[in-house]
């Protein structure tokens, strides 16, 4: 069982932010715990925590921006972000889903995940866990929340 840090991410975004139904969040400890008897390895473990403390750290841009500006990738950014999840971030943020601060810190959590094989659908579930953790931002979650519903539904069909 090779499992990454989006894995264990994944599994911490469904049991823990995702349950509306418990008000208790439990300690870092008992997490931990409970990820190694899932199977995670300590490792990933270990490196999950460290990103969701570097989406808990990361300090917001300015919200300032000109209606003209636009966004430029990195060589770097655009390995890892293929065509479509930088068309993706680029229409979240022409809808008002996303603003110039949560597009940096979506990236900058995106690029701050390992694994090479980072797709599209890797994003949307970044951009859920950058939202959720935003203030002001529970109407643009829930608007990427039913999108990636609506295609999760669509691939079971």
């Amino acid at each position: 069982m090779k499992e990454n840090v989006f894995d264990v991410l994944m599994y911490l975004f469904e049991n823990y932010y995702m349950d509306e139904d418990s008000p208790v969040t439990p300690d870092r400890e008992s997490v931990q715990q409970e990820l190694s008897q899932a199977g995670f390895p300590t490792l990933e473990i270990d490196r999950a925590f460290l990103w969701m403390e570097g989406l808990a750290s990361e300090p917001n841009p300015p919200d300032s921006q000109s209606d003209r500006s636009l966004r430029l990738f990195s060589n770097v950014e655009m390995q890892r972000l293929d065509s479509a999840c930088r068309g993706f971030i680029l229409f979240l943020e022409q809808m008002d889903v996303l603003t110039p601060a949560s597009r940096e810190l979506a990236i900058d959590r995106a690029m701050a995940l390992e694994n090479e094989d980072f797709d599209l659908e890797q994003l949307k579930w970044v951009i859920l866990m950058v939202l959720i953790n935003q203030p002001g931002e529970e109407a643009a979650y829930s608007w990427v929340e039913d999108l990636v519903s609506d295609n999760l539904s669509n691939h079971l069909h």
